[in-house]
């Protein structure tokens, strides 16, 4: 394999860092501007607003990358009651079908929110879908919505668990969400099975977590599996990739209707 393609696998998460740590500052210089030393009490909401600025712009590139993998094929997948776990700017809504009857979009960086309407107007979807400022451990919130314990069809969740607080909490949440025969589809990254990537990983981790505010060294599958009984946990796929400092794992588990 060429030394240059490991380079350039290394190097492009990098970029993120780097857009985002520009960001970060930039927003941060203006909230002092505005409250003094208050804005250090507002570092977290200074990161969402950044995250939010870089991924908003950069919305169009990731669709397009998405485009060229299994991601469309999986969203597509989804139907009936669907609540779509994290979804950013909004790259997924273009991509449901007509076999969805509605669409929870269950966001807590509000900055998100203009971005996700403007792409549910365009495309027509503003009777099926329904902006949710929570995380999907605020049970209240989303019982107000109406979603509850075994009231959804399908959960969608697109490079999401490496964000969350605790994912093994966020996937037990999950299964009991799910219907009987239930989907939880997804396309995630995480740790590397090669050595040298692994390393890689343990170095830029630090940096990633706290700049783009997600994982690269989380066991996703493991959390997956362990959310609850799946009738075919053995579907899951993990295609190769050796020097990708975010490699996936991809599929779609149907939720036991019953323990045996």
């Amino acid at each position: 394999m060429p030394p240059n393609h490991r380079l350039a696998a290394f190097l492009r998460p990098c970029g993120m860092i780097w857009a985002s740590m520009c960001l970060c500052w930039q927003g941060f210089k203006d909230a002092v501007r505005q409250s003094g030393l208050g804005a250090l009490a507002r570092l977290p909401q200074i990161r969402d607003a950044a995250l939010a600025t870089m991924f908003n712009k950069t919305s169009k590139g990731f669709i397009t990358f998405e485009d060229t993998t299994v991601v469309p094929s999986l969203v597509q997948a989804a139907s009936g009651v669907v609540l779509e776990l994290g979804p950013g700017p909004g790259n997924q809504i273009h991509r449901f079908s007509t076999s969805v009857t509605h669409v929870y979009g269950v966001e807590p960086n509000l900055n998100y929110k203009d971005a996700i309407e403007a792409k549910v107007k365009k495309h027509g979807l503003h009777n099926k879908y329904t902006f949710v400022a929570a995380r999907l451990e605020d049970s209240d919130v989303l019982e107000e919505v109406g979603i509850t314990e075994g009231s959804l069809d399908t959960v969608l969740c697109i490079q999401v668990l490496c964000s969350v607080q605790d994912p093994k909490k966020v996937m037990k949440k999950v299964w009991k969400l799910l219907k009987p025969g239930g989907k939880f589809i997804f396309w995630e990254h995480g740790w590397s099975k090669h050595p040298l990537t692994m390393i890689e990983q343990a170095l830029l981790n630090p940096a990633w977590s706290t700049f783009v505010g997600c994982h690269m060294t989380r066991n996703v599958l493991a959390d997956i599996l362990g959310g609850g009984e799946w009738e075919n946990p053995g579907e899951i796929e993990a295609p190769e990739d050796p020097v990708s400092v975010l490699p996936r794992i991809q599929g779609m588990l149907i939720k036991k209707a019953w323990n045996d």
